[in-house]
């Protein structure tokens, strides 16, 4: 017998979940433990952003056209 195939989530399906979910069933402490988690993960997305900024910059610097060509 087979097994069922796994059902894959897309990309930001579970954040997308999580933003809808009905806050009124939360407590006072489990709110704030859910703020930091999503402080952690705001730090985690600006860290990545700043690391593909410089990447990008670092390939522009190096691969970019030179102002001196015209």
């Amino acid at each position: 017998m087979e097994e069922p195939a796994s059902i894959r989530v897309g990309r930001g399906q579970r954040l997308t979940e999580a933003v809808k979910e009905d806050l009124e069933l939360y407590a006072v402490a489990e709110l704030e433990d859910r703020i930091e988690i999503l402080r952690g993960e705001i730090a985690r997305c600006e860290a990545q952003i700043g690391r593909k900024r410089a990447g990008r910059a670092a390939a522009d610097a190096l691969f970019g056209p030179s102002s001196s060509q015209t």
